[in-house]
């Protein structure tokens, strides 16, 4: 072996395989479905419920992670979607009561998990490691207009930091079409698809909709997707039962909150009969062809 074949950066081929190869190293499935385990407003946020306490959330956040997996999911995620407005770096209260739910319900949880802390990537690594989550994902890249204005990122800072606090392990899912914003770039979504792999070198991708529940494009999936056939890429937004088929045709997977929950309204609880009804869509695409005698 030459000693370039040995530079981290040099792998080529090899990289495109072992990142489609960690997807079926965490998910025991084909092109997974991803739950979002949506947590109630946190201590700081402006509507968190003083009176019931961090208590009332960890009850929550336990039946719809019931919920879940009793409808087949493979794979959870657990953010602070509650946490309205959004900022880049979140209080540590944020991340330490995060940190104390998933511990309380890391013996119920029988599937892969992940997080998101909304929007701050080293908060989301760094509970990442301290919960034993496998994959996380966040907006590590790029600079956008966004309704809680400029929002920039570091990519190289973050990747440093998951280093030195021991995540390396942790697969990052980029967000690369984040809900709410623009890129501050005039290149297409392709492009930036292509740079991202290039000089990033996530896990991951995730292409979304303009908002939580809102459907991700078909048309942009195929694109990023044909820019980067060798990069894992996720349907992040607006995947529901009847919709579930198409987008698996085009994504290695997606990232399903909103369909999940009663009446298809964010905010509710989860419906384990609307999760069941998504999961066997998934599945009957999933299912190889029989072939004919």
């Amino acid at each position: 072996m030459s000693a370039f074949a040995r530079i981290p950066w040099d792998t080529g081929r090899e990289r495109e395989r072992m990142q489609m190869n960690w997807m079926r190293d965490v998910f025991a499935a084909e092109k997974p479905i991803v739950a979002m385990c949506h947590l109630k407003p946190l201590p700081s946020d402006p509507d968190y419920d003083i009176d019931a306490g961090v208590e009332a959330v960890i009850e929550a956040a336990r039946r719809d992670l019931r919920a879940l997996q009793n409808g087949g999911v493979d794979g959870v995620m657990f953010s602070n979607e509650a946490s309205l407005p959004y900022v880049t770096e979140v209080e540590p209260i944020i991340t330490a009561t995060m940190a104390r739910i998933i511990g309380e319900l890391r013996s119920q949880i029988t599937i892969p998990f992940g997080v998101n802390v909304l929007w701050d990537p080293t908060a989301t690594v760094d509970l990442a490691v301290a919960t034993g989550a496998r994959f996380v994902r966040e907006v590590f890249s790029g600079v956008y207009a966004s309704d809680f204005g400029l929002w920039n990122t570091n990519a190289g800072k973050t990747a440093r930091h998951r280093r030195a606090v021991g995540g390396q392990d942790v697969k990052l899912l980029y967000n690369i079409v984040p809900e709410a914003a623009v890129y501050l770039n005039d290149r297409d979504v392709a492009s930036v698809a292509k740079s991202t792999v290039f000089n990033c070198r996530p896990d991951g991708l995730c292409v979304s909709g303009l908002t939580a529940g809102a459907d991700t494009s078909a048309d942009t999936l195929r694109a990023v997707k044909g820019a980067v056939p060798g990069t894992p890429v996720f349907a992040n937004t607006g995947v529901r039962a009847e919709t579930v088929a198409a987008q698996l045709e085009v994504a290695d997977g997606a990232i399903v909150g909103t369909a999940f929950k009663r009446e298809g309204y964010i905010w509710n609880e989860v419906d384990e009969a609307r999760v069941a009804e998504l999961m066997t869509a998934a599945r009957t695409f999933r299912k190889p062809a029989v072939a004919l005698p």
